[in-house]
């Protein structure tokens, strides 16, 4: 089982079940969060959801194996792009992660790149071990972050959003601290997990429920949907040129093209 979910009283934690793969978001993973989204929503019982993942590694991103097959290849005359619906899937989950009416706890150890940035970046609260790290290397490899890009901007604003998704450089804990994505750095990372939430246990469920929505409501006034534009962002960004290259530099452990 690719998600354990572990219940004590009002808490639920959520463990992306994968080390040999370090946690990569593939479709049973998403459908599985899709549906414990679904059921916590319907939860007036639980309060906290505690995100992490197991064997030392948040999440590495999306798994590509699922369309490997497709990547690099231009569509037939008339045909619809596959890509397109199994990344609106993802950012799908990304959304119903920011709705989620319980307070979201994000507890990272070691890396969380790419997509699982993306997962990180929906929390409302995150907490890091030193080991922790973080980069969004999508652009290197000749993909768009597309369905991240939004929940990146709103968690940290235009600037740091363009440092990150632009430049793709890696970071640890203490840097993500410093720039608002991370909110305590632990050394006894479930110790610190279980202090904040005893420290959030003050807030009544309801009203937290009802601030999140409002606060998601003005964001919805705010920003434009980008899920669609996202995907098909993403899909041509696969099946474009650029992708095969920095895939093939990435395993080969070779610059690509583009940066030699």
């Amino acid at each position: 089982m690719k998600l354990l979910r572990e219940r004590e009283g009002a808490v639920e934690r959520w463990v992306m079940n994968n080390p040999a793969q370090r946690n990569a978001l593939d479709d049973e993973v998403v459908e599985a969060l899709h549906a414990a989204c679904a059921e916590a929503s319907r939860d007036a019982s639980l309060r906290f959801i505690v995100l992490t993942g197991s064997g030392g590694s948040f999440c590495a991103g999306g798994n590509l194996g699922g369309f490997g097959s497709l990547i690099g290849q231009p569509l037939a005359a008339g045909e619809t792009d596959p890509l397109i619906a199994m990344n609106m899937r993802f950012g799908d989950l990304l959304q119903a992660l920011c709705a989620l009416p319980q307070v979201l706890v994000a507890t990272v150890d070691g890396p969380a790149m790419a997509g699982g940035f993306g997962l990180v970046c929906c929390a409302d609260f995150v907490i890091a071990s030193r080991g922790a790290s973080f980069a969004t290397p999508e652009v290197t490899l000749g993909i768009a972050p597309a369905q991240i890009a939004p929940v990146v901007w709103k968690r940290l604003g235009d600037r740091a959003a363009r440092q990150l998704l632009l430049r793709a450089q890696r970071f640890d804990a203490v840097q993500a601290q410093a720039m608002g994505l991370v909110d305590e750095v632990a050394d006894d990372l479930a110790a610190v997990t279980q202090s904040f939430i005893q420290s959030l246990s003050v807030a009544a469920p309801q009203a937290v429920a009802v601030t999140k929505r409002l606060l998601r409501e003005l964001d919805q006034h705010a920003t434009k949907d980008l899920r669609l534009d996202a995907a098909q962002a993403f899909a041509a960004s696969l099946r474009g040129s650029e992708a095969p290259e920095g895939l093939a530099a990435f395993a080969r452990k070779r610059a690509a093209s583009w940066a030699r």
